[in-house]
């Protein structure tokens, strides 16, 4: 998440936190938007997180109280049954990629992002054994080792990164999450530009992204593609992304800027 901007809105003040929220907070242009990213029940809270969820419940508390100054009682607090896969693995290890992870700053030359990558590579290459994809901290030095292979246009290497982080995101976040929405559009253009055009195509039809493209009935796989990877301004939470609309179903397609 990177701040870029402040702005007051008394209405969704009110929202209450949890760390597993039923909503997220959207803008379009300086509009507020709620979105709701499950199902929820007649009468339930409608909830938002006021931080970063893919942390464990220890760290998620220390924020809390930190900035918000409240113990969460929230269902996942109170569980605390995902804590053992988001560091699983060996402890050495995941405290060696978390220390990685926190140190890198955004990158603002090709020299800085290869020795960001190199970094990534070096500790993914020395812990293959001891930490699975779904620790939160080698699932950030995997988008880490992706953003900087993708800056350095290593768009190969950069698939191989992101296709293994999509397993993980479908265990942390909801299927209508727009972290998970990034996620997917990133895979499926970097599969669409390797040629794999079948790939991309099964990738921009899971959930959530299947709820806000559409898809001729006719017509190539290349086109449906075409279609789908498109150029324009559009914005999810905590990321930049871009659209078109879709004259023929004047529909929004989103994707990310790489």
């Amino acid at each position: 998440m990177q701040d870029v901007g402040v702005g007051l809105y008394p209405s969704m003040s009110l929202l209450n936190h949890s760390c597993d929220p039923n909503c997220v907070i959207i803008f379009e242009g300086y509009q507020l938007l709620l979105r709701s990213i499950r199902e929820i029940q007649i009468g339930e809270e409608l909830t938002i997180s006021y931080i970063e969820s893919l942390m464990p419940t220890s760290e998620r508390q220390k924020q809390l109280k930190r900035q918000y100054c409240f113990e969460c009682d929230c269902c996942l607090c109170q569980d605390q049954e995902k804590d053992a896969k988001k560091l699983a693995g060996e402890e050495p290890a995941w405290k060696e990629v978390k220390d990685a992870v926190n140190e890198v700053k955004y990158p603002k030359s090709k020299e800085e992002w290869e020795k960001v990558l190199a970094k990534c590579q070096h500790l993914l290459s020395s812990h293959t054994s001891h930490l699975p994809d779904t620790n939160i901290y080698q699932l950030k030095l995997l988008d880490c080792a992706m953003d900087a292979c993708i800056n350095l246009e290593a768009w190969e290497q950069a698939l191989c990164y992101g296709s293994r982080t999509l397993g993980p995101y479908r265990l942390y976040y909801p299927d209508f999450h727009p972290l998970r929405a990034v996620q997917l559009m990133r895979v499926g253009k970097l599969q669409y530009s390797q040629g794999m055009l079948p790939q991309a195509l099964g990738t921009l039809k899971q959930k959530p992204l299947s709820g806000v493209m559409c898809l001729q009935n006719t017509g190539s796989l290349t086109s449906h593609l075409k279609l789908y990877i498109t150029v324009g301004v559009f914005f999810f939470p905590w990321t930049t992304c871009c659209f078109k609309k879709c004259q023929a179903h004047s529909c929004v397609l989103p994707t990310v800027l790489c």
